[in-house]
């Protein structure tokens, strides 16, 4: 399992990621707090909320491309 914690500020970027990820046949999800969501579902990431830090947990290892196309999204 890799992981990386990512943030949205607006929808528009939350609908971008759901779009980029669905390209992946991984398994993925997102985790804040107690609450976790499939990280292709556009409503389940919407829920988590905006500005907030989410952790994304992809169950591959080789997934590098992945994260080379949401690195915007991605924060320290």
């Amino acid at each position: 399992m890799s992981r990386r914690t990512v943030m949205f500020s607006n929808p528009d970027e939350v609908m971008n990621f759901v779009k980029t990820v669905e390209k992946y046949p991984y398994d993925m999800d997102v985790k804040r707090g107690k609450s976790i969501v499939d990280a292709k579902s556009l409503m389940g990431l919407l829920n988590l909320g905006l500005n907030r830090k989410i952790e994304l947990r992809v169950y591959e290892e080789e997934c590098q491309e992945l994260f080379h196309n949401i690195e915007q999204y991605v924060v320290a």
